[in-house]
């Protein structure tokens, strides 16, 4: 996230040494990330004329997303039907989104399990899960720091994370935990962060597991 700030603010493409004196990291490790954020298509490569004799090198260029991209996807969430449809058809297309995202190699019997698989899958798609999860007598929190479509989920909550939480529930179920683990969703429960909660089966009624008990607002 901090490389990708760097980036979108800067006027010229930022090579990788640049940006590692700039965050403090081991170049190693910029590259790393910068090659994550490559293959996402979050920055592209651009080569750098060397200043006198020398190679070119390489810089990198935050991609700039389409203006329209929000407002398809207001259109595309209008389109769910009602109020009283809208979370629950949310959540049957969030369980379709992981069944079409590569699978992870990992079977959940326990708590623990659930949460690394959790962690490991949402960072994969951009929320930025904390690694250290919150431990009380519910189960296990887990913070989400980012998401794709936050702009959109401050309007149309019931839709985005009614996705999200069909898809967290899906990607347990697919890993063995159907039935066992339950997962709940808690919107925004601060500016920038929001909460997913893993518990066993019938550890409390808050983590119902049924589909039309969709995402719960947190107060």
């Amino acid at each position: 996230r901090r490389l990708m700030t760097l980036l979108r603010e800067s006027d010229h493409p930022l090579g990788a040494r640049e940006l590692a004196e700039v965050t403090g990291q081991h170049v190693t490790t910029v590259r790393f990330h910068l090659d994550v954020l490559t293959r996402e298509s979050a920055v592209r490569p651009v080569r750098i004329p060397p200043q006198g004799r020398g190679r070119p090198s390489t810089g990198y260029l935050a991609v700039r997303r389409s203006a329209g991209y929000q407002e398809l996807a207001r259109v595309l969430a209008d389109q769910l039907g009602d109020a009283a449809h809208r979370s629950e058809a949310a959540v049957t297309a969030g369980r379709a989104w992981a069944a079409k995202i590569e699978e992870f190699d990992a079977s959940v019997s326990t708590l623990d399990d659930a949460q690394r698989l959790v962690t490991t899958a949402q960072s994969e798609l951009g929320f930025a899960p904390e690694t250290q999860p919150v431990v009380d007598k519910r189960g296990v929190a887990i913070r989400f720091t980012a998401c794709p479509l936050r702009a959109l989920a401050r309007t149309d909550s019931d839709v985005v994370c009614g996705v999200h939480l069909g898809l967290l529930r899906e990607q347990l179920d697919r890993a063995g935990a159907r039935g066992e683990i339950q997962a709940s969703l808690h919107p925004f429960v601060e500016p920038e962060v929001c909460l997913a909660r893993l518990a066993r089966a019938g550890s409390g009624p808050e983590l119902r597991n049924a589909d039309s008990d969709l995402v719960e607002q947190s107060t």
